[in-house]
């Protein structure tokens, strides 16, 4: 091994002296207990020693010596992570000297895993996998070390390697890669040469000129370019020698396509022209429109959308004329195209209706999945998702049935996006995933692009920035390769919007300066204001505030004029924190007023899809939080309460208002009313051992159970119910009578409910036995599980609800959901719910409700019942931690019962 190959010291190994750069002087002057816990542990001292001795052993040459000088350090398990951290890193930088490059990436995964910021240690995995041809990976390690430092040139350099030898193991990849779409082509290639051959042999002139036409078609499909060119040029001089005008015209034409697809539009522009001319010359009227609509469409690529406008309307009115059903129908396709690049979503979505309507008419299954597809475009632009997600859905199912590959990857990229606006990212992950997959499979470069952006996006709102990073940068590539201009700018907005999260904002300006740049070069306007409203973040980032607030108020100009009202709510969001954080209070509560007003106009056309609503508010909470904080702020008690409590209620707006919609007053319970009696039917339980079991206990002293799905334990859920029974003095009995609909039936006749089961964790939906009277055999969704909806149309008269779901930490419930069906239950007249926000211990659970019900049998009302039972909980010795006694909160009216009866 050469000398020469050996870094310096300083630059391979960790000093023992050495301090990171991401340490504050604000940390040196108040350090927490756990530094100096660190500091006083008598192994660290220990553990500095070697990593000197392996430093002195390495400077000298003493590689293997050095190493296990560092095994010695790190076997010392001292409790200082950044030590230890530098052992590993040293010890991966010995491991790659002795050419020990597997042990040398683990050494260096674990070392950043302890100091992530540890630059020699990311530079030593990057090297590693380079050593081990893992170049994806080795990328991977470069973008996390640029973003830390982004001009660092040796990692600058090794991606510049890295990058070009993936590119070379690609093209060799590509040689074998076959499909069937060009297997296709390449067949009728086979066929028009022969022919061609055929065509020269016996001089027929326009039989050539035909048959270069074809392969010039051919050859544009499979994406070569240049070999089409040649062929559609010696088909336009055959053409001029025998006089041919229509067949020059159409040489134009096909020129035109081939230097469209090469982003080469002024050129095609020009041989679109020169084909428009010839049309009208010889009178070809159906020509005639097919050049408008190939100039609308060069234009619309160029943004320039209005010139685009008047071409596509030129080109519909010739269809009109002509009587072409299927012209027309894509006149009105591009018109709406172009309507929605404007952000003018209304039009668009009326022109692809009518689209859809023409399709249908003429039995253009293509065409009516395409319209499907467009619609669903417009609607998720307008943020109504529910109506985006069922037409994105058809188009899926139609572009399966006709097999078309290229339709199916679009229908899944659309269906992704309309997900992952939604917050629900695993499933837009999913869709994604599917779409990569078939445009690498039919080549598509431009899908493939889009789904990396997409992926991107959605690993960046969960958190795993460096994942998107990584993505977006596959996609710049591969925009940068095939020359999309507005592309690129989108993706250098990505990128920025994932290193503002990173809080590396002045990195993140310079990426949303360029997408700035771009966006007013070719005319993107909402590109421009997305590229504000990312500045205004990074302004905000670093307390810049005046200028972020003029960022973000030049964005919602935009967001404003082209409709875009999903952004426009997520901007006033924005500005509302801002001119929080600037103590403009007032302002900032109107402001917060007018984005929640949005979400939950939004909100309302998801109708009754519970887990779309939680995960929509939950993605943007902010402006929620933000609300009630003001309020809070601004002394205003009552109000703050209000709106947080509407807030977390938010999911239930529209099933409780189409609820009294109806207008029957007598079928809700008064607030007013005291209680006199109690029926004797009293107690309904719904609890889960290794199924779903249901006991409702009547007045006769019967038992009706009902065994449901099978589901994880909930072995305390049977103590409980058999300490219920106690109570009340009925033995449960096993009856196959409890299922979903017997459950909602006898819910309008008991006076308390108290159910222990599994719930949903989005949505606090409760699962009970399948109804026997279902179609299925196999039970679906509607026959076991009860929703809100499902309990607002109960019409109960209970006094009291004991929600107790979820007894272990596998069955934990999101706050939001639990309280939605809580709402639901007062929402059908019962006057009081008591619930459980977390997942706390069976024992736990058994215990307080054996207070909670003692407390309730003395005549204590039910908040005294409840503060008493949490008391007791407290005080013992076993449930003392707070995660054990306060997730119990009673909703509604502070009733008390009367048991006399029972």
């Amino acid at each position: 091994m050469a000398e020469s190959n050996l870094l310096t010291t300083e630059e391979e190994v960790d000093l023992d002296d050495e301090r990171p750069a991401t340490a504050t002087q604000e940390s040196e002057a108040t350090p927490t207990i756990s530094k100096i816990d660190v500091q006083n542990d008598p192994l660290r001292d220990k553990a500095k020693v070697c990593l000197k001795k392996g430093n002195i052993e390495y400077r000298k040459g003493q590689t293997n010596e050095a190493m296990n000088s560092y095994t010695e350090g790190l076997q010392v398990n001292c409790k200082d992570t950044r030590l230890n951290a530098k052992l590993y890193s040293n010890r991966a930088a010995a491991h790659f000297h002795l050419g020990n490059y597997e042990e040398c990436l683990s050494d260096a995964t674990v070392s950043v895993q302890l100091e992530p910021n540890s630059m020699k240690a990311i530079k030593k995995g990057a090297n590693a996998c380079v050593k081990l041809c893992l170049y994806k990976e080795a990328r991977s390690w470069l973008y996390k070390g640029l973003a830390i430092d982004e001009n660092n040139k040796p990692l600058l350099n090794l991606l510049d390697k890295t990058n070009t030898e993936l590119k070379a193991r690609k093209r060799i990849s590509y040689i074998y890669l076959g499909c069937a779409y060009s297997e296709q082509f390449r067949t009728e290639i086979e066929y028009h040469q022969h022919d061609l051959e055929i065509a020269k042999k016996v001089g027929d002139k326009a039989r050539e000129g035909r048959r270069c036409a074809s392969l010039g078609g051919a050859y544009l499909h499979l994406g070569q370019f240049k070999t089409a060119i040649k062929y559609i040029q010696r088909n336009l001089q055959i053409a001029k020698e025998v006089g041919d005008k229509a067949e020059e015209g159409r040489s134009y034409c096909n020129l035109g396509y081939v230097y469209r697809s090469l982003g080469e539009f002024k050129t095609a522009i020009g041989y679109f022209q020169r084909y428009l001319e010839i049309a009208k010359e010889v009178g070809d009227k159906a020509g005639e429109g097919v050049s408008y609509c190939n100039l609308g469409s060069v234009y619309h690529a160029l943004r320039q959308f209005k010139t685009a406008i008047g071409y596509f309307q030129r080109h519909l009115e010739i269809a009109k004329e002509v009587g072409d059903k299927a012209g027309e129908g894509t006149g009105y396709c591009n018109l709406g195209g172009a309507y929605n690049s404007l952000g003018q979503f209304k039009n668009a979505i009326g022109y692809h209706q009518r689209r859809l309507e023409i399709a249908k008419e003429v039995g253009d299954k293509a065409g009516e999945g395409t319209s499907y597809a467009t619609l669903g475009c417009a609607y998720f632009r307008l943020g109504q998702f529910k109506t985006a997600i069922n037409c994105h859905q058809r188009h899926l199912e139609i572009a399966k049935e006709a097999g078309n590959k290229a339709e199916e990857r679009i229908g899944y990229c659309n269906l992704g996006s309309a997900y992952g606006r939604l917050g629900l990212f695993k499933t837009a992950i999913e869709y994604q995933q599917r779409q990569l997959k078939i445009a690498k499979e039919v080549e598509d470069k431009a899908g493939e692009g889009s789904s990396y952006s997409n992926l991107g996006s959605c690993y960046g709102s969960l958190g795993k920035l460096q994942i998107a990073i990584e993505y977006y940068q596959r996609h710049l590539e591969i925009a940068k390769e095939v020359g999309d201009k507005t592309i690129e700018g989108t993706i250098y907005g990505n990128l920025g919007c994932a290193y503002n999260k990173l809080k590396l904002f002045e990195t993140a300006m310079r990426y949303h300066q360029r997408h700035l740049e771009i966006a007013k070069e070719v005319g993107d306007k909402a590109g421009e204001g997305a590229s504000y409203r990312n500045l205004g973040c990074s302004y905000a980032g670093l307390r810049q505030l005046k200028t972020a607030i003029e960022y973000l108020q030049r964005d919602l100009e935009i967001t404003k004029e082209v409709g875009n009202k999903a952004e426009e709510a997520s901007s006033l969001g924005l500005l509302g924190k801002c001119l929080e954080w600037e103590g403009n209070l007032k302002g900032a509560l109107d402001v917060y007023d007018l984005s929640v007003e949005i979400h939950d106009d939004i909100m309302d056309r998801l109708h009754f899809n519970d887990i779309w609503k939680i995960s929509y508010r939950n993605q943007h909470k902010d402006a929620y939080t933000g609300l009630w904080f003001i309020k809070l702020s601004l002394g205003e008690v009552v109000q703050a309460l209000f709106a947080a409590e509407k807030g977390r209620a938010q999911a239930l707006r529209d099933l409780l208002s189409s609820k009294y919609q109806f207008g029957d007053s007598s079928k809700y319970s008064s607030p007013c009313v005291s209680l006199s009696c109690v029926p004797s039917s009293t107690v309904f339980i719904a609890i889960s051992g290794p199924y779903v079991y249901f006991w409702v206990v009547l007045g006769n002293g019967n038992v009706h159970l009902r065994k449901g799905n099978r589901l994880s334990q909930l072995p305390g859920a049977k103590k409980e119910v058999e300490m219920i029974g106690r109570i009340f003095n009925i033995s449960p009995l096993i009856r196959e009578m409890a299922s979903k609909y017997e459950v909602l039936k006898r819910l309008s006749s008991v006076a308390l409910v108290h159910i222990a089961s599994h719930g949903k964790m989005e949505t606090g939906e409760i699962l009970l036995a399948p109804n026997t009277t279902r179609e299925n055999t196999q039970p679906q969704e509607m026959d076991y599980l009860m929703t809100m909806k499902d309990v607002l149309q109960a019409g109960l008269r209970a006094q009291l609800v004991v929600l107790s779901c979820c007894h272990t930490a596998r069955g934990e419930v999101m706050a939001e959901g639990v309280v939605g069906i809580a709402r639901a239950f007062l929402g059908a007249g019962a006057r009081s719910v008591v619930v459980t926000l977390w997942a706390i211990e069976d024992e736990a659970t058994l215990e307080f409700m054996s207070f909670f019900y003692d407390a309730l049998t003395k005549g204590k009302r039910a908040s005294e019942a409840l503060n008493e039972a949490m008391k007791c909980l407290r005080e013992s010795g076993n449930f003392k931690d707070v995660k054990q006694w306060a997730p119990f909160v009673l909703i509604g009216d502070d009733v008390q019962l009367d048991f006399k009866d029972m």
